[in-house]
């Protein structure tokens, strides 16, 4: 089933400022964004992400839009199968003439679109996807990173820090078959060096296998005593449950991305995740430490007025939050030169951004020689019902 959310109840006029014309899917009242979004398929979980940017632009429109212009934002269901995304991607460019590509998730999905998009002239914004590939400004100039740190940074921070805890450590990683389970190895190579062959094994899935559990029971026979679990929600949550079923006791840690209590941690069973470590850059709104926060009230109340399906427990919709409010700061800068120069200009020219929802010390900041936004994290580990933070912000880069 296709999901196709339109946010903007403005019409489309056809006057309107001489330079407002010139601009594609720019008019005197409208401003319009596309993404495709995995509403339906085998991670469907990370939808939360689409429908907590869809309800972030349906406020900002009641609140008069930006510059007096209204978002009109189309969500596309791409079923996460990357000739979904380029078909679907296609239809946003030529039929709906969007301005800019907006946080498509997925990591081979949006490498599936990337040149097409640069040959289009089209800039792909804020992409659901951690991949340290992106960074790389000479083969995606067009492309700014999503508001998180990369996934290979962050298979760094883990390594570091179970081989402060243990020198000795040997690692198992299972990994996505693709570029975003490859940064959770690459992460763990760069801190081991010429150690990984030794002291690191790697079992890989593919996104649309039924289970992993083979994995999980041949990276045990490893007798690794760390295992890194790069996986999406489903496969993390099936992860946790075979580990714990087999009595295997490693230092645990799991994804960034597949941190959600309410589909993954519930789903394998809370207190088979007790123990498990992961960081964090984005504030939990069920966390006791932020009960007199004022950004994460406002977000909550952000959540039960424009989704209010959303589940407070799903930290999906913060990062939906976060990234809608990078974009509509992008926006505004631009004033009303909504040209796609100018679009990817600002950008690649955010400086010290503060969103209520990252933890406090992270600020976006990107350059034309630097699109990544975000590039620092907190560690965390769960305790049966929450994810509890410890230690300093750390600095995710190399």
């Amino acid at each position: 089933m296709k999901a196709h959310f339109c946010v903007s109840a403005a019409l489309i006029v056809l006057v309107g400022a001489a330079a407002a014309a010139e601009q594609r899917g720019v008019t005197a009242t409208e401003i319009k964004l596309g993404q495709t979004m995995p509403y339906s398929g085998p991670v469907s979980a990370f939808s939360p992400l689409g429908k907590g940017e869809v309800g972030y632009f349906r406020m900002i429109n009641e609140q008069g839009g930006i510059n007096g212009r209204k978002i009109n934002f189309i969500s596309l269901d791409d079923g996460y199968v990357p000739p979904k995304t380029v078909e679907q991607t296609r239809r946003l460019v030529e039929q709906d003439e969007i301005a800019a590509i907006f946080s498509s998730l997925g990591t081979a999905h949006n490498t599936a679109t990337a040149k097409y998009l640069q040959t289009k002239h089209v800039p792909q914004l804020f992409i659901g996807s951690g991949a340290s590939k992106f960074g790389d400004y000479n083969q995606y100039p067009n492309l700014v990173a999503g508001v998180q740190a990369t996934f290979r940074a962050e298979a760094r921070l883990y390594a570091r820090y179970a081989l402060a805890k243990n020198p000795q450590a040997k690692f198992a990683l299972l990994a996505q078959n693709d570029d975003f389970g490859r940064d959770y190895v690459a992460g763990v190579r760069d801190v081991l060096g010429k150690d990984f062959d030794t002291r690191a094994s790697v079992a890989n899935y593919e996104f649309n296998d039924p289970t992993i559990e083979s994995q999980i029971v041949n990276l045990k026979s490893t007798g690794a005593d760390v295992l890194i679990v790069g996986a999406t929600p489903k496969f993390a949550a099936q992860a946790i449950r075979r580990v714990y079923e087999i009595g295997w006791k490693p230092m645990f840690f799991l994804a960034n991305v597949s941190i959600w209590v309410s589909s993954v941690m519930e789903p394998a069973g809370l207190e088979k995740g007790i123990g498990i470590l992961s960081t964090a850059y984005v504030k939990d709104p069920n966390d006791p430490a932020w009960a007199d926060d004022a950004g994460v009230k406002q977000y909550k109340a952000f959540l039960q007025k424009y989704v209010p399906e959303g589940d407070l427990r799903d930290q999906g919709f913060v990062n939906g939050y976060n990234s809608a409010m990078a974009m509509v700061q992008v926006l505004k800068q631009c004033g009303d030169d909504l040209s796609s120069d100018n679009i990817l200009k600002q950008a690649l020219n955010l400086k010290d951004l503060e969103l209520p929802m990252l933890l406090p010390g992270i600020k976006v900041n990107t350059s034309p020689s630097d699109h990544l936004p975000v590039e620092q994290m907190q560690m965390m580990r769960f305790d049966g019902k929450q994810w509890v933070r410890f230690g300093d912000v750390l600095d995710a880069r190399d």
